[in-house]
């Protein structure tokens, strides 16, 4: 279980975080969340799909790493093989908690940073600095804040997003039938796509709307990104060779 806390700079002044990328530090994850103003970045290196919250039917855009659980085809000898690696996992292991603040007698939520100090990169001796030597913030401290800063605006905007694309039924469930060099069959489920033949057949209002929304181009992007299929299927045939 995660042991998210506030973070300080009294109790946490010696902490280090640890930014190697390996299976050992937690990150062999087969998708992980992204947000609209990630797409055009990430597009370039993972296919974006959607995953349906089972408890509240709400979408969310996420990127893929492998195909099964607990399996990222990126991860090889302790380097993650990609010159992009997504907000959502370069931030870990912070996180955005809120405290109740009393702002002249009226009681608002303030958004602050927690770590989860049970996480196996936060360590004493090896990686980045949080604080300074008399408690200021170091520059990767900052940078942090700024990534969860955007995250949080992400998912807000990625709301606004999933919203046009049901209003406009251009998502749909989607199966990938995987056959790998071996001849092993493997089948990928559970994810969404964008229905492409619905979005060629979109009306001049609905593309408008999209348009004037910004939507539009993200909405491409991952039309655009199932290409990086085929890398993660190079990377799963590579990883057999080597085993074999």
């Amino acid at each position: 279980m995660p042991n998210h806390v506030l973070l300080n700079n009294q109790e946490h002044q010696h902490i280090k975080i640890n930014n190697q990328r390996n299976e050992r530090l937690g990150d062999s994850t087969w998708y992980a969340p992204t947000f609209v103003a990630e797409f055009k970045t990430v597009q370039a290196h993972y296919p974006i799909m959607f995953q349906k919250d089972p408890q509240t039917g709400q979408f969310c855009p996420v990127v893929l790493f492998g195909f099964k659980h607990d399996e990222n085809l990126f991860l090889s000898a302790g380097q993650w093989n990609a010159s992009y690696i997504p907000v959502s996992i370069r931030r870990l292991p912070f996180y955005i908690g809120f405290q109740q603040k009393n702002d002249n007698g009226v009681a608002v939520k303030e958004r602050v940073i927690t770590i989860d100090m049970d996480s196996p990169r936060v360590n004493t001796e090896h990686g980045q600095s949080l604080f300074l030597p008399f408690g200021g913030h170091t520059d990767y401290l900052d940078s942090i804040a700024n990534m969860l800063e955007a995250l949080h605006h992400g998912m807000q905007q990625n709301g606004e997003f999933v919203s046009l694309l049901l209003k406009h039924d251009l998502l749909e469930p989607i199966t990938l039938d995987i056959e790998l060099n071996d001849e092993s069959k493997h089948q990928l489920i559970g994810f969404y796509s964008i229905d492409e033949d619905k979005l060629a057949q979109l009306s001049h209002d609905a593309m408008f709307e999209l348009h004037q929304a910004r939507f539009l181009e993200p909405l491409y992007m991952i039309v655009a990104s199932q290409a990086q299929i085929r890398k993660l299927v190079e990377f799963k045939n590579q990883q057999l060779a080597q085993a074999s």
